[in-house]
């Protein structure tokens, strides 16, 4: 038995199907995080995470965002409360703001120095703004002799990733990558941060970690006695010291739980996605049969499409969780409808977890808020915790909820379940509970404390394995156009985007969101539109070694020649795409395979900087 946590069931603070998941004693707990941005807790957890937490973005001024577009994706450092008059702001009162993105996006407009990196070279980019750091002695000296290790081991490996070099891979002229080091290393205040553009290739983990190394030798961390900005509500309260969290490197080796397939293991907490499908249709003691999906919709958003759908129409049992009749829930043999956001109780405890896992994404100031349901459901519809209580209960099977025994004889309330989860919160969970409209809770007397005597952790910006990831990189060939090796012909490089009025494959369903586009164009620069004899609105076969899609081109000035640029996780008939994908769009997972060109650690196969060639697309016309 398996089970699926989609992202539209982890943006619910409630859910207990994990504690169900390993009640019945089976580890096979597979999410989207090993499709996203799973690489930022492996990365942290070989560099080592700041006690105190990182310079927020109310004060900084420098910021370097690379592969993240916030004021779309509302996601990638930038708090996400209207993020455009956030950086418009920030802006006016000296902020300078690097963006590191293939594409000219929304963000890069605003920037004071935009690197348009080529796809796929953005562990070379970063390599070479740490050398001309470290070169140029623009690093913070004090913090690196009394916090970090590895620094002589990062120097020697980044040394031969000079400006020349770096220009002739990434396209970024080398003045222009100089001038962004150096600014970036001037700013007292502010640090790098990322989004799934950066994570979703087979080296995010590696470019995740030279995030951190970035941020850490130029001391982009909390010191001792400043005021700590978010010192959270729902989660316990604690003290905050200037001082290394020393973490278990999430590497395969150490994990004792094995899948079957590409020697991939159990990291995190669960299994790679890249196998599930593997898991599934292979014959064998650990082999799947059946699966729960708690929302999202795995039969879009996994890799290698066709394997997928064959794989769950395999299954004995499959159960979707969700308010729509999403791909998954088509091939489904039961389908539950779960109640909508206005239906049911919530608390804003996911922003707190959120930042304390990958250190931003979550609200920068100590806010909480407590909403009760505010409408009645029309139909016979249940909360996704409730569905997993329901079978703990007929299966007679006991379980535990926050490390305590769960009653599975009386349901509680959901209010009664905030109460267990929040137990030890910095604010009790009743006086939230009793403030409408919710507020801050601020406490300027929590700063950041001292180093405890003998805590002598260090952040390691050297990290063996990193360092030797780096010099693979530094061992490539040279590759001219969008090929990845000698001797093949590609085109282009398709990248991913987002796009404003959804977020994965949420909003879709939803036609006053889809009044410009019902589906994900295919966008190319006017110039490529011209060179390929094209117009937008027509209708292009897109081909990889893998597979092959069609999709509606329009034309994007802000894309540069060579990319194609294309929203992940559209698709929503998995039987007649091809005729379908002018309504409910093209599913670029059929040009991506998960059997190579993977990230070893977690599975994450190439989804973005994929080669690909295109062509106009014969006997299909334009609706």
């Amino acid at each position: 038995v398996a089970l699926w946590g989609g992202a539209g069931g982890a943006l619910k603070s409630l859910s207990i199907s994990g504690d169900w998941l390993r009640a019945i004693g089976s580890p096979s707990f597979y999410s989207g995080a090993t499709i996203d941005q799973e690489a930022k807790p492996v990365a942290q957890s070989m560099h080592g995470k700041w006690d105190a937490g990182a310079h927020p973005f109310e004060d900084a001024d420098t910021w370097m965002l690379i592969g993240a577009n916030p004021v779309i994706s509302m996601w990638g450092g930038i708090p996400h409360q209207n993020p455009w008059k956030r950086i418009n702001d920030a802006r006016k009162g000296g902020l300078k703001l690097i963006v590191i993105d293939p594409r000219e996006t929304e963000c890069a407009k605003r920037s004071d120095i935009h690197l348009q990196v080529k796809p796929g070279e953005d562990a070379t980019l970063l390599a070479g703004i740490i050398r001309t750091i470290i070169e140029e002695g623009l690093y913070d000296a004090d913090f690196v002799q009394a916090n970090v290790q590895g620094f002589e081991e990062l120097r020697e490996t980044v040394a031969d990733f000079t400006p020349d070099y770096v220009e002739e891979r990434t396209n970024v002229p080398a003045a222009l990558m100089r001038e962004a080091a150096r600014t970036f290393a001037a700013g007292q205040r502010g640090r790098v941060t990322s989004g799934t553009g950066l994570d979703m290739q087979p080296r995010g983990t590696l470019h995740e970690y030279l995030v951190l190394a970035l941020n850490t030798i130029t001391g982009r961390w909390l010191r001792e006695g400043e005021e700590v900005p978010n010192p959270y509500v729902l989660l316990p309260g604690r003290t905050w010291r200037a001082q290394t969290e020393e973490l278990e490197p999430l590497l395969p080796q150490d994990s004792a739980l094995e899948s079957r397939f590409r020697g991939l293991k159990h990291n995190d907490g669960q299994f790679p996605a890249n196998v599930l499908a593997d898991e599934i249709l292979t014959p064998g003691p650990e082999q799947v049969r059946a699966l729960f999906v708690m929302a999202g919709d795995p039969a879009v958003s996994i890799p290698n499409h066709d394997r997928v759908v064959e794989a769950f129409k395999n299954l004995e049992l499959l159960v979707t969780i969700d308010w729509r009749m999403s791909a998954t829930a088509k091939l489904s043999h039961y389908v539950v409808a779960c109640k909508l956001s206005l239906e049911r109780p919530d608390v804003t405890m996911l922003p707190e977890a959120v930042a304390e896992t990958y250190g931003h994404g979550g609200y920068t100031v100590p806010y909480a808020h407590y909403t009760p349901a505010l409408i009645e459901p029309d139909f016979d519809v249940i909360q996704e915790w409730e569905l997993f209580w329901g079978l703990a209960h007929r299966m007679r099977t006991p379980m535990t909820f926050r490390g305590k025994p769960l009653d599975i004889d009386r349901k509680l309330t959901s209010d009664e379940m905030f109460d267990v989860m929040m137990e030890g919160s910095r604010i009790p969970f009743e006086e939230i509970k009793g403030t409408p409209g919710g507020r801050l809770y601020p406490d300027a007397s929590i700063r950041v404390e001292a180093r405890e005597p003998g805590k002598d952790a260090r952040l390691n910006v050297g990290f063996g394995r990193m360092m030797e990831d780096l010099r693979d990189v530094r061992g490539e060939p040279l590759t001219g156009g969008a090929a990845l090796e000698p001797g093949e012909e590609y085109s282009h490089r398709l990248i991913t985007r987002r796009m404003r009025q959804v977020f994965n494959g949420m909003g879709q369903q939803i036609p006053e969101l889809m009044e410009k586009y019902s589906y994900n164009p295919a966008f190319l620069s006017p110039f490529d539109l011209r060179a390929l004899g094209l117009e937008a609105g027509d209708i292009v076969e897109i081909a990889s070694k893998h597979g092959a899609i069609r999709g509606v081109v329009e034309a994007d000035e802000t894309v540069p020649s060579g990319v194609i640029s294309m929203a992940h996780s559209w698709g929503d008939s998995v039987e007649r795409e091809e005729e379908t994908f002018q309504t409910w769009g093209s599913n670029t997972n059929k040009l991506v395979s998960f059997d190579e060109d993977f990230d070893p650690i977690y599975g994450m196969p190439r989804m973005t900087s994929l080669p690909v060639n295109i062509r106009k697309a014969e006997g299909v016309e334009a609706g």
